[in-house]
């Protein structure tokens, strides 16, 4: 069956082929199938320079695909994870690290350890040396919903 699709559609079956991956890349983006597609359109550039020669049959055709899939796959992650972007809100899901250095004021005193304070609209659990209510504390640490805290 490969053989004959190869046979048909000659080196445009790579082309065809290549054009369909990215066009499933725009249909499902996962920054992968552009890779592979790449390499199917670098073989259909290869299968018409090399069309006529003995060697170039649809076994070395897919040998070359699939090496070419490889080398642009890796290439490709490297490409995409060394665009190191920086975030202008590094804490936006880490909503206890961006609490890390506010102060507020104690709303349930710090016994055995444990107490409460509200920052903003949200009452959390805090751990810290024993205070009484109303001392202004500041945020030292975050793990899960608990603050650690410090007097100020």
């Amino acid at each position: 069956m490969i053989e004959r699709v190869v046979t048909e559609l000659g080196p445009w079956a790579w082309w065809v082929l290549g054009i369909v991956l990215l066009i499933l890349e725009v249909l499902m983006p996962g920054v992968f199938l552009v890779w592979i597609g790449i390499a199917a359109i670098i073989t259909g550039a290869l299968s018409i320079a090399l069309w006529e020669t003995a060697f170039w049959t649809w076994h070395a055709q897919w040998l070359v695909f699939a090496v070419l899939s490889l080398i642009a796959a890796i290439m490709g992650r490297r490409i995409v994870s060394s665009r190191g972007q920086t975030s202008d809100q590094p804490h936006l899901n880490q909503r206890g690290q961006s609490l890390i250095g506010r102060t507020a004021t104690l709303e349930q005193p710090i016994a055995e350890g444990r107490g409460r304070i509200r920052l903003d609209d949200t009452m959390w659990n805090v751990q810290g040396p024993d205070l009484p209510v109303g001392t202004r504390v500041r945020v030292t640490t975050s793990s899960g919903s608990n603050l650690t805290v410090e007097a100020i």
